[in-house]
């Protein structure tokens, strides 16, 4: 009987061991997959921050060039117009994991690049524009934001890259799957960009 009991009691022991073991793996692993969702989002939040800052310069880039450029209303209305489509969408913390949300934020992020390097090229014919030290000014401020748009885009994709990396291998896929954990939407090149644009003189 005493051997019975001794038995049983290691037995428990084992289970009891095993089982803290399987728990302590089990939360440093959640806990692992939080940290890079929030990475995630951080890298997120610092894309939504360099095109709020181009949303807000685009005004007053707009208002420069229209009292050089009154006969390019056209490109100026494409530019308010995909500023507008912007300012419309509404981005929420489930866009970095809905494939057609995101695919739609990025389109209209494309247009609104589009249209700005469509009105920049018209500025090329405005020698006094492109001397205009507000302009200028506007200019610069522009391309550095678009700069700044690439890189935090690329630091947005590598730390998609690494949550993904952990939600789908195993074992943090099991624990991924456990807590409703999604896979997170990489930021893609826009359709033609792998085209060398046309240029001309």
């Amino acid at each position: 009987m005493n051997k019975k009991l001794s038995v049983g009691i290691v037995s428990l022991i084992v289970i009891l061991i095993a089982g803290s073991l399987l728990l302590v793996w089990g939360i440093s692993t959640y806990n692992r997959i939080v940290t890079l969702d929030e990475q995630v989002k951080s890298a997120w939040s610092q894309v939504e921050s360099q095109y709020q800052r181009r949303y807000d310069l685009i005004p007053n880039l707009v208002e420069t060039v229209k009292g050089f450029a009154r006969q390019e209303r056209e490109v100026l209305e494409n530019v308010t117009n995909a500023r507008a489509r912007v300012g419309q969408l509404n981005v929420s913390p489930q866009v970095l994991t809905d494939p057609q949300a995101f695919s739609q934020f990025q389109r209209a992020q494309d247009g609104l690049s589009s249209a700005l390097s469509r009105l920049l090229a018209v500025v090329e014919n405005y020698p006094t524009l492109k001397s205009n030290e507000n302009f200028l000014q506007l200019q610069s401020q522009l391309e550095g934001t678009e700069n700044r748009i690439t890189v935090a885009r690329n630091r947005f994709n590598e730390a998609v890259q690494s949550y993904n990396t952990m939600i789908r291998r195993f074992p943090g896929s099991v624990i991924a799957g456990m807590t409703g954990f999604g896979e997170g939407q990489y930021f893609q090149a826009r359709e033609g960009a792998e085209e060398a644009p046309a240029v001309r003189f």
